[in-house]
């Protein structure tokens, strides 16, 4: 997920603003999550949250010696909210980008996705050429024929993305000119408009189309070769506050222990039928 210029403006000011802390005796953690990006994380019935990143926190708050307490907060909204002090860390599937360094700073990485489109599964556009395959791409890479060919399978069409994501950039650079962008708030809205047909494509995390299309009881499916490679940044890890490297520290610890002895790829295979870890 990557944050739009404005926000990244705002989020560099407070930045400014901030006075550098002393370093904290760290008892109590708070843990900020979207609890609306399943199967990374959800709000259950019962308004707790859960999934794979709420299972995860647990095992990193017991093992850096913490107490810590999970809150829903608006994704847009989040990175300005840390940096003011609302809450000490993000875990909502937060990608570790050149950019986001500016303003925050991050933990090691403890997981790392693809991302592509979806469809309905009765649409002309269901089964793209690359479909199944994936295209590695680098931070700034153009002229990939695999997209180049999306481009124009995709022209005049209307391409839905969750506004301020780390996938924005990308489809706006190669999709903007012949496709028309919407952005929504959530990435259940942009499901919902696709399954009924409002819009034509969505593009996201992979996993968490998993758990839309799943949800959705096959009406929508994959089309195109995933994306995957550093143009997503290292990886999904914790953001921090530049002046508590200490509390980086030590969640990085932990999730080194959690990589280490197969725990992040239970967790994940749990919840993403796939092993997520880094490598």
């Amino acid at each position: 997920m990557k944050l739009n210029a404005f926000a990244i403006s705002g989020a560099l000011a407070l930045a400014v603003l901030a006075t550098p802390a002393a370093a904290k005796d760290w008892k109590t953690v708070t843990i900020t999550l979207e609890g609306a990006y399943a199967p990374w994380n959800m709000t259950n019935a019962d308004g707790t949250l859960g999934g794979f990143e709420p299972e995860l926190a647990k095992v990193l708050c017991e093992r850096a010696k913490v107490e810590c307490k999970l809150v829903a907060s608006d994704w847009d909204g989040m990175i300005p909210a840390l940096n003011a002090g609302k809450f000490d860390m993000i875990m909502d599937a937060l990608s570790i980008t050149e950019d986001r360094k500016k303003v925050i700073d991050f933990t090691i990485p403890y997981a790392a996705t693809p991302a592509g489109f979806a469809t309905a599964k009765d649409s002309p556009l269901a089964n793209a050429a690359g479909t199944g395959t994936e295209v590695h791409m680098d931070v700034g890479q153009t002229g990939v024929k695999e997209v180049e060919a999306m481009k124009e399978a995709f022209k005049g069409k209307t391409i839905g993305i969750q506004a301020a994501t780390v996938y924005s950039k990308f489809v706006y650079d190669n999709f903007g000119k012949d496709s028309t962008i919407r952005e929504y708030k959530t990435g259940a809205d942009r499901d919902l408009d696709l399954q009924n047909g409002r819009i034509d494509l969505g593009f996201d995390d992979t996993v968490y189309f998993a758990s839309a299309i799943e949800a959705a009881k096959g009406e929508l499916v994959y089309t195109g070769p995933d994306i995957v490679g550093p143009i997503w940044g290292a990886g999904e890890g914790l953001g921090v506050r530049k002046s508590d490297t200490d509390l980086r520290d030590m969640f990085s610890e932990a999730i080194k222990s959690a990589l280490a002895d197969g725990t992040v790829k239970k967790l994940s295979e749990k919840w993403f039928k796939i092993d997520v870890s880094p490598r």
